[in-house]
């Protein structure tokens, strides 16, 4: 007869994130995930502590996520997913209904194109860099995909003459 032997550690890492949502009493984050060693899917409760309606969810999704406990669990939920969560416990908690929380989750997430973006300070920065990170891959074309086309030249029509910008009509012979 021969066994199969896994420390717990690296049974652990042998799962596969399907879900995650929040339960709002007791607060919890809920984790569905498939045990590919056992080959069954699993339900994980990691209850939420010390969390108030004044609380940073984005401090408390790291915490979370660093968690020992919970930290090779949630390695494939990333850590903006745990910030909305936590912001709607947070809104929650604030007695707001989830429609105008997921009203203000949604404005947070949107970037204005006019906005001035070296004003914010690295916090801020940091938040609407990951937005863009997101919503790149969010949109990016892979090989996998169906619709994939290698090699795709598009051509912009000029209605309009060009404007030259300063910088650049100096010609190279001057340096």
């Amino acid at each position: 007869m021969h066994f199969l032997y896994f420390s717990k550690a690296h049974v652990k890492m042998m799962c596969t994130a399907k879900k995650c949502g929040i339960r709002f009493q007791p607060p919890a984050i809920i984790l569905i995930y498939d045990n590919e060693v056992k080959e069954k899917s699993r339900l994980r409760i990691m209850p939420v502590r010390n969390f108030s309606k004044f609380s940073d969810c984005n401090r408390a999704a790291e915490q979370l996520k660093s968690n020992p406990r919970h930290k090779s669990y949630l390695e494939q939920v990333p850590l903006r997913q745990l910030e909305r969560l936590f912001s709607f416990l947070r809104g929650y908690l604030r007695g707001q209904s989830l429609a105008e929380t997921m009203k203000q989750i949604q404005g947070e997430a949107t970037i204005d194109p006019e906005e001035d973006l070296n004003k914010l300070d690295d916090k801020e920065l940091a938040k609407r860099k990951s937005i863009m990170d997101e919503l790149f891959e969010k949109n990016q074309k892979k090989k996998d995909d169906p619709n994939f086309v290698y090699d795709i030249e598009v051509e912009f029509p000029q209605d309009e003459q060009l404007q030259s910008c300063g910088w650049d009509t100096e010609s190279a012979d001057e340096f």
